[in-house]
């Protein structure tokens, strides 16, 4: 078992908290954050003593942070146990994770909506309303869909350099605060 200090225990609790609102498990959630504080790998059994967790939780949880991507197993020298580590660089796992959200949520609604919106090119004028609110919400998710796909051809060293831009930002497109 680890022991945590003060910081990493508010950190891990806090990430927790922020992934239930982000409609993550708790525990997923604070086990990525256990990993990513944690400087060498750690075997499953380690992790469940660490945040007094049961340890099939632990293997489930464990499998959700492996199909996001941002967690892999390792194998340590001289250990027959599989340990696990989190992916580190923040910037990485930010294009990861939002990448998974757009294939996982963006992508279904957008197929959703384009097909509804097929659907009701043949519907009567009562639908009307409906078909303009669902037109606005497809342009929507078009947009955001193809904002997306530049920004993630850009490279995490240069996007870093760009959200760091702040203020300067908005002078350079010529736009002002609202």
């Amino acid at each position: 078992m680890t022991t945590l200090s003060n910081v990493q225990q508010q950190y891990i609790l806090h990430w927790g908290e922020m992934g239930t609102r982000w409609g993550i498990n708790r525990t997923v959630a604070q086990i990525h954050a256990l990993l990513f504080l944690s400087p060498k790998p750690l075997p499953a059994d380690e992790i469940a003593g660490t945040l007094n967790v049961a340890r099939s939780n632990v293997s489930t949880s464990i499998r959700e942070l492996e199909t996001w991507g941002i967690v892999r197993a390792v194998h340590v020298l001289g250990e027959r146990r599989e340990h696990y580590e989190s992916m580190k660089d923040v910037w990485e796992m930010f294009r990861i994770i939002v990448e998974q959200r757009k294939r996982r949520e963006v992508d279904p609604t957008l197929q959703l909506l384009r097909s509804c919106l097929a659907e009701l090119k043949h519907g009567s004028v009562s639908e009307e309303y409906t078909r303009e609110r669902l037109e606005s919400m497809a342009e929507f998710f078009e947009i955001a869909t193809s904002a997306y796909g530049e920004v993630s051809q850009i490279s995490p060293q240069t996007l870093r350099r760009l959200l760091g831009m702040k203020g300067r930002l908005r002078r350079i497109l010529g736009r002002k605060t609202k």
